[in-house]
C-alpha cells in the first residue's frame, strides 16, 4: 500500500508539472488562434484535459466484457460532471482564498460571468435530456447519441466564433522558447500537444493505482466509480484551476471548468447511449441530482454576479453530501 500511495504521488507531480507547461502553450496557441479567454479555456483547453475521462468512458463501454464493466463506464460519464460542478469549482475559491485574490466587480468581469451562466443553461438542458434518457427505455435511444454529439458541436462553433479579447493580456514566454517574447506557433503547438500526451499518460497511471488502492480500502467498484475515479480522472482541469488562479487568470480557470463540464454532458453520454442500454440507478440519480444542484446554484450565481470565493468554496459541501447520502441511503 505505501508503494501505491507513493506511486500515486508521484504521477499527481508530474500531472501538475505537465499541466503547468499545457496551460502555457495553450494560451499562445490562442492567441496565434486570435481567439479570446473564454473559447482558450472553454474549448481549446477543456477539449485537451477532457480526453482522460472520454476515453476512460469509451473504452469502458465499447470494450468492456462484461455489464459491470460498461456500467463503470456509465459511472464515469455521471461522475465527472459532479467532480467538476463541486470540487473543481470549490478548489478554485479555495485557491483564491489561499492567494488572497478577489474577484473584481467590473462591468467587464460581470460580462464574463454572464457568458459562464449561458454555458451552465447550456449544461443544464443537456443533462436533463441525458438523465431522462436514463430513466426509460425504447428501441431507438442508441441513434440519440448523434444528437449529443450534435450539441457539443453547436457548442464548439459558438465558442470559436466569439469575439475575441479586445484587450490582450501579457502571456510567459514560452517555455520551450523562453528567449523569445513571441514563440513560433509551430513551438506553441507542439509544447502543448507533448504536455497533452504526459498528461494523457500520467492520468492514466493514476487512476489505474486508484483501482489498484479500492480493493486494498474494501471500497465497492461502483462507489470507486463515483466517488474517486472521476477525481483522478478531472485532475488536469482541477490543476489548470490552481495555476491560471495563481496567475490571476480566475477566467481562464473557470472557462475551462465550464468547458469541460460541456464535453462530460455530451460526448461521454454519446459514447454510452450508442453501446450501452443508459439505465441509471439509484446512485446514479442521486449523482445527477447532486450534479443539477450544483450547476443550478452556479448559473443563478453568474447570471446575477454574485460569484464571490466564499461561495465557490462552498460547493464541495454537495460533493461531501453525495458521499453521505450513498452510506446513509446505502446506494454503493
Amino acid at each position: 500500500m505505501p508503494m501505491t500511495f507513493a506511486l500515486l504521488l508521484g504521477s499527481a507531480i508530474v500531472i501538475y508539472l505537465a499541466c503547468e507547461y499545457f496551460v502555457n502553450g495553450v494560451e499562445w496557441v490562442g492567441r496565434k488562434l486570435a481567439v479570446g479567454q473564454q473559447a482558450t479555456g472553454s474549448i481549446l483547453a477543456a477539449f485537451g484535459t477532457a480526453l482522460p475521462e472520454s476515453v476512460i468512458t469509451f473504452i469502458a463501454v465499447v470494450f468492456g466484457d462484461t455489464p459491470e464493466q460498461k456500467s463503470l463506464g456509465v459511472g464515469a460519464a455521471l461522475g465527472g460532471p459532479l467532480v467538476l460542478a463541486t470540487i473543481a469549482y470549490a478548489v478554485v475559491g479555495v485557491t483564491l482564498l489561499a492567494c488572497r485574490q478577489r474577484l473584481a466587480n467590473t462591468e467587464a468581469i460581470r460580462q464574463d460571468f454572464k457568458r459562464l451562466s449561458r454555458d451552465q443553461g447550456w449544461f443544464l438542458a443537456i443533462f436533463v435530456a441525458k438523465i431522462a434518457l436514463g430513466l426509460v427505455v425504447f428501441a431507438y435511444k442508441p441513434w440519440l447519441g448523434i444528437l449529443f454529439l450534435a450539441a457539443y458541436a453547436a457548442y464548439f462553433w459558438k465558442e470559436m466564433r466569439g469575439e475575441p479579447d479586445e484587450e490582450e493580456h501579457e502571456l510567459e514566454p514560452l517555455k520551450l522558447s523562453p528567449s523569445q517574447p513571441t514563440p513560433s506557433t509551430s513551438a506553441a503547438v507542439t509544447q502543448t500537444l507533448v504536455a497533452l500526451a504526459v498528461i494523457f499518460a500520467a492520468s492514466h497511471f493514476f487512476v489505474g493505482q486508484l483501482d489498484a488502492l479500492g480493493p486494498m480500502l474494501g471500497i465497492h467498484p461502483q462507489l470507486l466509480a463515483l466517488l474517486l475515479s472521476p477525481i483522478a480522472t478531472e485532475l488536469p482541469e482541477t490543476l489548470n484551476a490552481i495555476i491560471w488562479v495563481r496567475q490571476g487568470k480566475h477566467r481562464l480557470a473557470l472557462a475551462n471548468i465550464s468547458g469541460a463540464m460541456m464535453i462530460q454532458a455530451t460526448v461521454p453520454t454519446a459514447f454510452g447511449l450508442f453501446f450501452t442500454p443508459w439505465a441509471l440507478d439509484q446512485s446514479l440519480v442521486l449523482a445527477a441530482i447532486i450534479t443539477l444542484t450544483g450547476v443550478g446554484i452556479m448559473f443563478f450565481a453568474f447570471r446575477k454576479g454574485i460569484i464571490s470565493r466564499w461561495l465557490l468554496a462552498s460547493m464541495v459541501l454537495l460533493y461531501i453530501l453525495f458521499a453521505v447520502l450513498l452510506k446513509v441511503l446505502d446506494l454503493a
